[in-house]
């Protein structure tokens, strides 16, 4: 929903600020005022087509904001035109795109009028609306599409030329041979090997350090001496029969030490021979590393890979066969789903016409007809076509050239299809219509903003009494400048604008009274 609209130096506005609220609003005003301004603020905003004739005169640049709110999502939209160069969008404070601007505005702004942002003119939105009408499910055929896509890709991963396939496969052998021959086991190998390079380097340092710490722990006058004679002192002397327990254990735990380091030192030998392979091991695991990851894990999962490849080519014709016959199994229940997908939008695109087209005499288009194409794969190919008069030829929606008919076409479909971004706005709608159709459109266009908001641009007070907000586009010359006020009128107000609109007399007791009923026909 759009909540407020600030419009800066725009032709005739100089600065308006709008805030909306939901359901329908109308934008009256004299021929001139600029109220189609409004309308045009919002297509710049969505990424319409900007001008420099756009700018107010003296004015610098003209500048638009939006702020929608859609859920718990704010957005705000930003569009300025300057008087010379290239026109800016900014989405959220953040410049952007026109192409990126339109496509935000896409999903919250639909413009149904003499305008080019209808999404209803798209072709891919009107096969959408055909299937949601239809209740038509496409999930089933985008399955066995994707299973499709999915089998090719395995195909096309198998190689398809067999002279790259040898190429590949011979490849893939040479790198196997060699990985598989360096007889990876463990991917923390190069550490343990590093741990134990370290060691045999410095073996003699090793054991001298060994036989150091048993002399300091065992020999005369060592800590074992030192111990036995603390010992000797407190002896079996009361006060101490604790700590001299303690002692004891001491005395055991540090003959254990002393073992232990004795031990180690004899275990560690000079190896000169183990230090060399160890080196060669090492370099070949990091020439693996270089050739085929980061670490030895990445290694042996790049041989794992590389076998599994390897199988996969020297079985190719067998997988080949199998993906073959998988993928026709596949194309005939593509094929099955298409014809009853075409077959369903076939059925639905009538009883969619029809529904359309019922609607259609109450806005002033007792005459026209409606029609909805179906063809191509599965009926992708949709087309809405419309023609106003008897012996007029039916054409796609877009190439309708009266806006005003444009716009109840679509104000046709929004009453039956009830999707669609949350803003609609109708400008011509109630072009070359008056009396009964014109409330009938009035009508409609209420209904409508019972699920959407609607801003639509009218000059008729039948249509302008059913809105839920209405709003006064009113100019007036200061300084020799045409200068537009917009506000927001209720109570009396909005009885002097429809008297206005009725017989250009607001003061004419009459058309207040005629005003007055409009508004109670509206609001049973």
């Amino acid at each position: 929903m759009l909540t407020e609209l600030r419009v800066r130096d725009l032709g005739v506005i100089a600065e308006i600020t709008l805030a909306f609220g939901p359901g329908m609003t109308s934008v009256t005003g004299e021929t001139g005022a600029g109220k189609t301004l409004v309308v045009t603020a919002i297509e710049l905003l969505v990424g319409g087509r900007s001008d420099v004739g756009m700018v107010r005169p003296g004015a610098k640049e003209a500048t638009i904001e939006g702020r929608f709110v859609v859920g718990d999502e704010e957005v705000v939209l930003r569009r300025v035109v300057p008087a010379s160069g290239r026109s800016r969008g900014y989405i959220d404070g953040h410049l952007a795109t026109l192409a990126e601007l339109g496509q935000r505005g896409a999903a919250l702004v639909d413009l149904h009028g003499q305008h080019d942002h209808q999404s209803l003119l798209t072709p891919s939105i009107q096969r959408q609306a055909l299937d949601r009408f239809g209740g038509i499910d496409l999930e089933p055929l985008r399955i066995v599409r994707k299973q499709i896509a999915a089998i090719d890709g395995r195909l096309a991963a198998l190689g398809g030329d067999d002279r790259e396939r040898a190429r590949e496969m011979d490849l893939l052998r040479f790198q196997v041979d060699e990985l598989v021959g360096a007889g990876l086991a463990s991917a923390d190998e190069d550490d343990e090997l590093r741990a134990e390079s370290e060691i045999l380097a410095d073996a003699s340092g090793h054991r001298e350090a060994a036989g150091a710490a048993v002399d300091a722990l065992s020999e005369e006058g060592g800590a074992a001496d030192a111990l036995a004679i603390a010992l000797a002192a407190i002896g079996d002397r009361p006060p101490f029969v604790e700590v001299a327990g303690r002692l004891h254990g001491v005395v055991a735990e540090l003959n254990d030490v002393a073992a232990e380091i004795r031990h180690m030192g004899e275990r560690i030998d000079s190896d000169p021979e183990r230090l060399a392979a160890i080196g060669e091991r090492r370099r070949l695991l990091q020439d693996l590393r270089r050739k085929y990851g980061e670490s030895v894990a990445d290694v042996i999962a790049w041989r794992d890979s590389a076998l599994g490849r390897l199988e996969e080519l020297e079985g190719r014709d067998e997988i080949a066969a199998a993906l073959d016959a998988e993928r026709r199994t596949a194309l005939a229940k593509l094929a099955e789903l298409e014809a009853k997908v075409l077959a369903a939008r076939s059925g639905a695109a009538p009883r969619l016409a029809a529904a359309v087209q019922s609607q259609l005499p109450d806005l002033a288009l007792a005459k026209a007809r409606v029609e909805i194409e179906v063809g191509g794969i599965a009926g992708r190919d949709v087309s809405f076509r419309f023609a106003a008069n008897p012996g007029m030829p039916l054409q796609p929606l877009a190439k309708v050239a009266s806006g005003g008919e444009l716009a109840r076409a679509m104000l046709a479909l929004r009453l039956v299809l009830t999707e669609g971004p949350p803003l609609l706005v109708f400008d011509e709608v109630d072009a070359g219509i008056g009396g009964a159709a014109a409330v009938a459109v009035g009508r409609s266009l209420a209904a409508i903003g019972a699920d959407h908001q609607v801003l639509v641009v009218t000059h008729l007070a039948q249509v302008a009494a059913w809105a839920h907000a209405h709003v006064v586009v009113d100019k007036s010359v200061i300084d020799g400048l045409t200068v537009t006020t917009v506000s927001t009128v209720d109570d009396e107000d909005r009885i002097t604008e429809l008297a206005r609109m009725l017989s250009g007399t607001p003061g004419s007791a009459t058309a207040r009274d005629h005003a007055r009923e409009l508004l109670a026909d509206a609001r049973p």
